[in-house]
């Protein structure tokens, strides 16, 4: 057994994220075990780049209010004590609403070549406030 007293907190690089977020990393991907999950935490209008998981990802929201979109529309409103299954290979975004803060678990299971994630551009600030007009109405 290995107890670990802290997790170091980073700020998310700027390339990949909009906004303020948070990433305490609590499991990296390491031969030969590849799960990696990370604690993150949005501030109000922060999120993620468009991007992809080589198989897949799964988010445990812990608290606040957020949201988790697809390239076809989908958009889905998460809080705390929910769960949103991403499939390997979609194209998705996920982060807090504009007025509220969002946390979550996310857990991938790397490619053996780090955690398996493409990252693509950036969610537009008009791309966000469709979304938010669309889960307000």
């Amino acid at each position: 057994m290995k107890h670990i007293i802290s997790t170091p907190t980073v700020k998310t690089p700027a390339d990949r994220f909009t906004g303020d977020v948070y990433l305490s990393l609590i499991e990296a991907p390491t031969e030969p075990a590849r799960l990696a999950i990370g604690l993150v935490r949005f501030t109000p209008g922060a999120r993620t780049n468009w991007h992809s998981h080589a198989n897949g990802q799964t988010l445990y929201i812990t608290d606040g209010i957020g949201l988790v979109g697809t390239r076809d529309g989908y958009v889905v409103r998460v809080s705390a004590g929910q769960t949103v299954k991403c499939p390997a290979g979609e194209e998705h975004w996920h982060g807090a609403t504009d007025s509220t803060l969002m946390t979550h678990i996310a857990t991938v299971v790397g490619d053996g070549k780090g955690d398996g994630t493409t990252w693509l551009e950036p969610v537009t600030d008009e791309q966000f406030a469709q979304v938010l007009a669309a889960a307000t109405s």
